[in-house]
């Protein structure tokens, strides 16, 4: 899978993909990651990406036409593949483990661009396929909901993770509302808190059976 980012800052995604599940997945070549500055696309020479709102407002908006460049050059990097783009944005959609799941599946390039300043010119909207927000609440840019998106993907892949962690058990995945049942180790007790015995019984038919009516599902 090729996962392509537009942003104004791609030094930010160097520490948190340099290391763990995601930097193997590179190194096997399970999956390509590529950032894309967004203002090697500007016009002028001081590399301008933004500009006042038109009716007054506070704060800078991100220029369409530059990042509609941007969009351009990102999808060419690989030609014989149909991309998949998604704008974050905190008017979007929310995004969900199905969404991951599905996104792992059918995407082969998957094209995400991280708004920053006040957001970006709403024409944006309507020159990508979706438009997603990962809660409601504000963040200073679209990097952190980038890294969280490719985050959710890229463990999905297949060889990604080991196969003693198979995520076909883990919340979310049997339903948008299931969360998975809480787990131990050792020690089996600490602090008054002791394992449920039924964890150390070895009978696995009522490990099964407690474990289920341990995952919730929520309203």
């Amino acid at each position: 899978m090729h996962i392509t980012v537009l942003t104004l800052f791609p030094q930010m995604f160097e520490s948190p993909f340099s290391s763990s599940i995601i930097s193997r997945a590179i190194k096997e070549g399970k999956v390509t990651l590529t950032f894309v500055n967004i203002r090697d696309f500007a016009a002028d020479k001081y590399k301008t990406v933004d500009d006042k709102p038109y009716g007054g407002g506070v704060g800078m908006i991100l220029k369409v036409d530059i990042i509609d460049r941007a969009l351009e050059y990102a999808k060419k990097l690989y030609p014989k593949i149909k991309p998949h783009t998604i704008l974050l944005d905190a008017g979007g959609k929310a995004y969900k483990q199905s969404d991951a799941i599905q996104l792992s599946k059918e995407v082969k390039h998957l094209i995400l661009i991280a708004g920053h300043y006040e957001g970006v010119d709403a024409r944006v909207r309507k020159l990508v396929d979706e438009v997603k927000s990962i809660g409601e609440y504000v963040l200073t840019g679209g990097e952190i909901p980038a890294m969280v998106v490719i985050d959710s993907i890229v463990r999905l892949l297949p060889g990604v993770l080991p196969k003693e962690e198979s995520p076909n058990d883990e919340s979310f995945t049997k339903s948008p509302t299931y969360i998975e049942y809480p787990q131990y180790t050792s020690p089996r007790s600490y602090k008054g808190m002791d394992v449920p015995p039924v964890l150390l019984s070895g009978n696995h038919k009522n490990i099964e059976k407690w474990r289920n009516e341990q995952s919730k599902t929520e309203e």
